[in-house]
């Protein structure tokens, strides 16, 4: 079973820092994506970020682009979202989910249906 565990959300002020982490398990897929995703009230569900493990390639939302930055441990099976400069819109609750191969990802790497497993979220607030 795939299991996704996000951690290292929290309370921060405007133009602080908060690095997030995905905790991946349970599968053996030989090249998958893992994206992050955020959800704030009344909003609908949006990418951010998205890394392929196999070869570090990433894609951001223009939004945070410049802020943001996804990497990954693959011998820890964990993606990070190191977020800098944080703005009071950037609060949501955050997710990670994963997408068993990168051929899925086509024009839309951030595309919610292209990834078919989720994490539980983890909330960030940014105060201002």
């Amino acid at each position: 079973e795939v299991q996704l565990v996000e951690s290292g959300g929290g309370l921060v002020q405007a133009g602080g820092s908060l690095r997030l982490s995905c905790v991946a398990s349970g599968f053996s897929f030989d090249d998958y994506a893992i994206g992050w995703f955020r959800q704030a009230p009344g909003k609908e569900r949006q990418g951010v970020a998205c890394i392929v493990t196999s070869d570090g390639s990433t894609f951001y939302a223009d939004s945070v682009k410049g802020r943001f930055t996804a990497s990954s441990d693959n011998a820890k099976s964990t993606v990070y979202l190191q977020m800098n400069t944080l703005k009071p819109e950037d609060t949501a609750v955050y997710y990670c989910a994963l997408t068993p191969s990168r051929k899925r990802l086509g024009l839309t790497p951030l595309g919610i249906h292209e990834y078919d497993y989720w994490g539980q979220g983890t909330q960030v607030t940014v105060s201002s």
